[in-house]
């Protein structure tokens, strides 16, 4: 698959055996299909992330709403992101669609500068910085994946309802961030999600529709402990974890 890639953009020269190898598994080790995914993953970062990187001036109006937040780390050492459905307010956020791709897209690639340690299962986790997708971040050592807690109370209503965004989001993840997700809980999880959910699952693919949890209200704790340690457990749900917004982690 390097081979093919590096004979039709030279660019993936710079690119590490880690990253050719999660395109590969998205594609079931198809060669030709992985390396069609990351010829057309590479023509889409130098479109939409010409720096490099996705600064925070970029996305001022989502974060202002709060909407994401950072923080610990699950069983396996995975980065813990905890999004709130009912802060995304498209209809006031000036950036519209691009904006909240781009806060998705730097969520995915951890751009975000993680400068504190965490104590899980008692191992010490400093953050090494590692060079991942051509870019500078803190993860793990040897990690690849987070965990997404998606909450999704209150949403639905006329100002935060926004299937469009959505469906641009899972197309950043699945195509540009294959592999990169290890588990998406669904919590709070209402009857007007699930309507808008019948029009987003289509879209889906495979892989990732078995990472994706519904977790029913009365065994929310519970359910979130099985992976999370109550340290590392937002306070919110019933741990110890106060949330820290994507910008301060």
């Amino acid at each position: 698959m390097r081979a093919i890639v590096e004979s039709q953009d030279p660019t993936s020269k710079d690119v590490d055996d880690l990253m050719i190898r999660r395109f590969l598994r998205a594609r079931g080790q198809d060669i030709e299909q992985g390396s069609a995914l990351f010829l057309k993953y590479l023509k889409w970062r130098r479109s939409f992330v010409p720096n490099g990187l996705i600064s925070e001036s970029e996305i001022t109006s989502n974060l202002a709403h709060k909407k994401v937040f950072l923080q610990g780390l699950d069983k396996r050492g995975r980065p813990i992101v905890v999004s709130f459905g009912s802060k995304h307010l498209p209809k006031k956020e000036k950036g519209g669609v691009e904006e909240f791709c781009s806060i998705h897209s730097r969520q995915n690639m951890c751009e975000v500068t993680i400068n504190h340690s965490s104590l899980v299962n008692g191992i010490q986790f400093r953050y090494p910085c590692i060079n991942f997708d051509s870019d500078y971040f803190r993860m793990p050592a040897g990690q690849e994946k987070f965990v997404a807690i998606q909450d999704m109370e209150g949403w639905g209503y006329y100002s935060n309802s926004d299937t469009r965004g959505c469906l641009a989001a899972l197309s950043i993840l699945q195509d540009n961030y294959p592999e990169r997700l290890g588990k998406m809980y669904l919590v709070h999880v209402s009857s007007v999600f699930m309507a808008a959910w019948k029009l987003v699952y289509p879209f889906i693919d495979s892989r990732t529709k078995k990472k994706i949890v519904f977790v029913e209200n009365k065994k929310l704790k519970s359910t979130l402990l099985e992976d999370i340690d109550e340290s590392q457990l937002p306070e919110i749900y019933g741990g110890e974890q106060p949330l820290v917004p994507i910008e301060e982690s």
